[in-house]
């Protein structure tokens, strides 16, 4: 399987492999070469010698612009939550094919947070089940309005109505060239929504962006 992804990076010209290895130990001794620079790290959870999320805590101690993206055949939410909590930017399944792999990777580093749609619905079950029992009503819709954010004592964050169509598409999984097709927008204009989305609930990726919306209560209820 290491030499699956291993070779799923050399494939892609626009990639460059520094290293790939099977436990711990290797990795962080990877992680502590001073010669070496690791923009991406891509890690299994269940290592021979621990946990993933070890290695990922060591990466953004040693390397703090390291982005790390989680591969595993794990997609439960206790696990997915622990990576995301650790540090991960992304969570896809070993399933994924070595194109995909290699483009996940470098939307990863253009800024997106790459989620299976399963995960993600997962991820969105998890949250809900842990919020408490208070639905938000939304303004009248006149096209373009604001929705407000679930009440209590928290600063209310309001969404335009655009804003919350891609919000709920992107807690589903959806990337942002599949947003831009379905609203009939370009990609320019996705990410200048997703943009302003990350502003307003002062987040920096997709994951931070639907647990804070599901927490305000911006996420419709199922």
């Amino acid at each position: 399987m290491r030499e699956f992804f291993a070779s799923s990076v050399v494939r892609n010209e626009k990639l460059a492999l520094l290293a790939a290895v099977g436990t711990v130990a290797e990795a962080r001794a990877c992680l502590d070469d001073p010669a070496q620079r690791v923009d991406v790290l891509l890690t299994d959870l269940g290592l021979p010698d621990g946990s993933g999320l070890d290695v990922i805590r060591h990466a953004r101690r040693r390397h703090p612009e390291c982005e790390a993206l989680v591969i595993s055949m794990f997609g439960d939410e206790d696990n997915v939550m622990a990576s995301i909590e650790a540090g991960a930017l992304g969570y896809i399944h070993k399933d994924t094919t070595p194109e995909d792999v290699a483009q996940t990777i470098l939307g990863m580093k253009a800024g997106a947070s790459p989620i299976s749609p399963m995960i993600a619905r997962r991820v969105l079950a998890k949250y809900r089940a842990l919020q408490a029992p208070s639905p938000v009503v939304p303004a009248p819709d006149s096209g373009w309005g604001d929705l407000p954010a679930a009440a209590g004592g928290e600063e209310k964050v309001q969404l335009s109505n655009r804003e919350q169509e891609v919000l709920e598409l992107i807690a589903r999984g959806f990337s942002y060239a599949e947003i831009a097709r379905l609203k009939a927008v370009s990609v320019h204009t996705v990410q200048t929504h997703i943009k302003n989305l990350y502003s307003k609930l002062a987040v920096h990726s997709k994951s931070e962006a639907v647990y804070e919306a599901t927490r305000m209560g911006l996420l419709p209820r199922r």
